[in-house]
């Protein structure tokens, strides 16, 4: 079998993430947004963690919960309004072009948005968009940042927002409340199943959606040495996760049984969710 030649995106760079505009889908992002930053406080995240990590919703192997991406629209990209199972398979492609000896790279790619499922169960502010920490200040890189947070009730509670809020100079991201989302929730997952992806993958998965960290530079008064020596690798996987949103359709079932062979080795058998 021939293999597909990866997606391009079909836009220049600077035409990426315009969250500012008057179309529908800036409407709709914009709802979403303002939704996440009203309710995800430090408390509605705690929460959500401890229930989501019971695993206990329900089991699928990693291709059965891709399959179920076919109906999922994240309402808080304005970048593409395709099903999310088409830039799961655009990502691990585009990857796979420029990383061929990577498997698990590729691997990393189609699965890093599979925490969405959690989208059939909880609003997509609940699930979706980028994320931040939760009990410090806000950061101001923080995408609508300075006209959605008002009611927040984080927002002027002394205990969350200063610089440091909760937390102590480099404690280390894996000691913070991240605001919750398909990132934390994912990880949490392959590292409840044992799956056996480098631990570059799994910061990758953890924290691609964490913007104002990668890409804005902000809350690198809490990040450890450990986090500063990953941000490369996360950094290197938005251009990917980031830039191969397209029209273009790749062809999904002629790609599946390659995947599978990856998925077969890093992350076999039934996964409990």
């Amino acid at each position: 079998m021939v293999r597909p030649e990866p997606i391009f995106a079909n836009k220049p760079i600077e035409a990426f993430r315009q969250y500012e505009g008057a179309s529908g889908i800036h409407e709709r992002v914009f709802r979403t947004y303002k939704l996440m930053h009203t309710h995800q406080t430090t408390e509605f995240a705690q929460r959500k963690l401890n229930e989501w990590c019971k695993f206990e919703r329900f089991s699928a192997t990693i291709m059965e919960a891709l399959e179920r991406l076919n109906d999922l629209v994240d309402e808080s990209d304005p970048d593409t309004d395709l099903p999310n199972i088409v830039h799961a398979f655009q990502t691990a492609e585009r990857i796979r072009h420029a990383h061929p000896d990577r498997d698990w790279f590729h691997l990393t790619g189609l699965i890093h948005d599979l925490g969405k499922v959690m989208a059939f169960y909880e609003p997509q502010w609940a699930v979706v968009g980028d994320t931040f920490v939760c009990g410090a200040a806000f950061a101001p890189s923080i995408v609508y940042r300075s006209n959605t947070f008002e009611e927040n009730p984080d927002l002027n509670d002394a205990r969350y927002n200063t610089q440091y809020g909760i937390y102590s100079a480099n404690c280390g991201l894996d000691q913070v409340t991240m605001s919750w989302g398909h990132d934390e929730y994912l990880y949490r997952v392959l590292r409840n199943h044992g799956a056996t992806l480098p631990d570059e993958a799994l910061y990758m998965i953890r924290y691609h959606s964490f913007y104002p960290w990668h890409s804005g530079g902000d809350y690198m008064h809490l990040s450890s040495e450990r986090d500063l020596q990953m941000l490369p690798w996360v950094r290197e996987f938005n251009e990917f996760d980031l830039y191969t949103k397209s029209d273009s359709l790749p062809d999904l079932e002629a790609l599946t049984p390659y995947y599978q062979s990856l998925i077969d080795k890093y992350i076999p058998g039934t996964v409990r969710w």
